[in-house]
């Protein structure tokens, strides 16, 4: 029979052990609410500034606002260069998840070319993902309405307004006015971050450039609200941006435009000043470009044809071309003639149509292979006489043409509000010794004499230099920049910077600037043919800087030769005499065409229609 245990309760013990367990979890729980009421006292107390202003960041952007670009006129008010709104679409990196297959999405609803891509990453590169960056451009109503059907699938992808620049004068002030373009690395290190934070594009050429910082404007703010895509929602404050300023030149539209019609698929430049004041009335160099090409960025096949185009529409030959200048700085050696006494007025040689310097057998030929005859200073300037001036320069020096030249601003920049400038060259023994590494020759003295041989001058610096002529020494600095006028305000005009006169017996002046009208108006003067039967009175300089050396008595045979190889034909000129309103100076390319002939039309455009 097998034994059975029960076990004895004890309910007293029982009840004693809940009781104890009972206590410690209530103090738990109580230990825990304390902890935890303390914890919400502390956050929503103690830290509640902070956490309030992390949450308003998350509901709350800061974005810059683009300023309005200032726009660009003429003297008369002609509208140069504008701004319009366009769509487009823009990306801000660091919203977007996916970006790679992101863009290859987008391809799929809206033509983004392989160009735009470039672009965008190359905007990328400028360490900008927090801004919003242009994928593409310029979107036509049916893009907008294709992508704001599809909006929700791309979180940091937006379509804004946006202006824009335009050029509406095109390719006739390209040259001056210049163009923006999409703003690069260097350009970014170079300007102030905090004011170029909602920019894309900057001034690269011309007035666009020079002025790019009063043309810019100032950045505004506006604090929006937005959703998790970063979608603006509301706008909560708003500091409004500063326009740019707008700038008047002293351009002449007109003139400008007659000009560019007049040369036609000549290859040149012409520079036009008022001696007065130092304004450049016109600035054409041909042919050119359309500027609008460039703004919003250029395709490769569009700038591949440009950059390799025979006529090169992107140089700029009125600021950077550099030409020999032929007989055109003969009026300014003559002055040195004067004031040195290494001739006087009366001063005559007998020229057969040659020249040589003793001990040497080496022929100098002028232009005219007979020669002129019996010439004194007045008529070598009027008829353009090389021997003259062979003797005249063996007489001065190299040392006292190059001051000569050198006071009239040639072999250095006219300081005019373009960039890069070039600075032309005035050859001289130390120069030669430097970069060549070889001795000067006295021939070379002579060839210098006549504009040829290294000298090198823009059309710019002459048509500086015509102007200082016309205004017998007094020197202002050329410039194109008019007026500006900050937003909504006056106008403020440009105070003209005044340079060192050139001084000399008046004398002087009024010889060489007689012998520079009769190359106009007096017969034999090598422009005579063109402007005798002029309404006003003009002074002026006919010149030819050969390219191809063509033997004796072939000179009838130069519009056989090959284009590249046709001589540069050059023109400076002032009008009127006695109170000058302009001052011209042409060079065209490898023409057959005397620039005399075409100066004709643009002065009897500018001062007579």
């Amino acid at each position: 029979m097998s034994k059975r245990y029960s076990t004895i309760k004890d309910p007293h013990l029982e009840r004693q052990l809940f009781s104890q367990r009972i206590w410690v979890v209530g103090i738990g729980i109580v230990l825990l609410a304390v902890v935890l009421l303390v914890r919400l006292a502390y956050l929503q107390i103690y830290q509640h500034h902070t956490y309030t202003t992390l949450a308003r960041q998350n509901l709350l952007n800061l974005l810059p606002a683009d300023p309005n670009r200032g726009l660009i006129y003429d003297r008369n008010g002609v509208l140069l260069a504008e701004n319009h709104a366009v769509f487009n679409l823009l990306v801000t990196p660091n919203r977007v998840p996916d970006l790679k297959s992101t863009l290859v999405e987008l391809q799929k609803i809206i033509p983004i070319s392989v160009d735009d891509i470039q672009q965008f990453n190359r905007q990328l590169t400028l360490q900008r993902r927090f801004a919003p960056l242009v994928l593409h451009g310029k979107l036509t109503e049916e893009e907008v309405a294709r992508f704001s059907v599809e909006q929700y699938r791309f979180p940091g992808v937006s379509i804004q307004a946006q202006m824009i620049r335009s050029y509406p004068q095109g390719p006739a002030f390209a040259q001056i006015v210049g163009y923006v373009g999409r703003i690069n690395a260097k350009e970014l290190a170079q300007v102030d971050l905090s004011n170029y934070s909602a920019t894309n594009f900057i001034g690269k050429t011309g007035v666009e450039k020079s002025y790019e910082t009063l043309l810019h404007g100032t950045v505004g703010y506006q604090q929006a609200e937005t959703d998790a895509t970063g979608k603006v929602i509301r706008i909560a404050n708003y500091t409004p941006p500063i326009p740019g300023n707008n700038l008047y030149l002293t351009l002449d539209s007109k003139l400008q435009l007659t000009i560019e019609k007049i040369l036609g698929a000549q290859r040149g430049a012409v520079v036009a000043i008022n001696p007065q004041s130092g304004e450049v009335l016109a600035f054409v160099s041909n042919p050119s470009f359309d500027p609008n090409l460039f703004v919003t960025g250029i395709s490769k096949k569009d700038y591949k044809e440009l950059a390799t185009a025979p006529n090169q529409p992107l140089y700029n030959r009125a600021l950077y071309g550099k030409y020999p200048p032929g007989s055109t700085v003969k009026p300014f050696i003559a002055l040195e003639g004067l004031a040195t006494n290494a001739v006087t007025p009366d001063y005559t040689i007998y020229d057969p149509g040659w020249y040589k310097l003793k001990n040497s057998s080496h022929v100098f030929h002028d232009d005219v292979r007979t020669g002129h005859g019996s010439v004194n200073l007045a008529r070598a300037i009027q008829v353009s006489c090389d021997t003259y001036f062979f003797n005249l320069a063996a007489k001065i020096g190299i040392e006292h043409l190059d001051q000569a030249l050198n006071k009239f601003g040639f072999g250095q920049t006219t300081g005019v509000d373009l960039t890069d400038e070039a600075s032309g060259l005035v050859p001289s023994p130390e120069w030669k010794e430097r970069v060549q590494h070889k001795p000067w020759y006295p021939g070379e003295t002579l060839i210098t004499g006549i504009g040829q041989g290294y000298m090198l001058v823009t059309p710019m610096q002459l048509a500086a230099a015509v102007a200082t002529m016309a205004m017998r020494g007094e020197r202002i600095q050329p410039h194109v920049l008019l007026k500006k006028q900050v937003a909504g305000g006056a106008m403020v005009p440009l105070t003209p910077t005044i340079l060192p006169p050139i001084t000399t017996d008046a004398a002087n002046w009024k010889l060489v600037i007689g012998a520079m009208e009769n190359v106009i108006h007096a017969p034999g003067g090598t422009a005579y043919r063109y402007f005798h039967n002029t309404p006003y009175t003009l002074a002026g300089k006919t010149g030819t800087a050969q390219v191809f050396s063509l033997k004796k008595n072939q000179t009838d045979k130069a519009a056989m030769l090959p284009e590249k190889l046709r001589d540069n034909s050059l023109f400076i000129a002032f009008a009127p005499v006695d109170h000058p309103q302009i001052a011209i100076a042409i060079m065209l390319q490898n023409s057959i065409t005397p620039a005399a002939s075409m100066a004709r039309e643009i002065l009897d455009a500018y001062l007579v229609k």
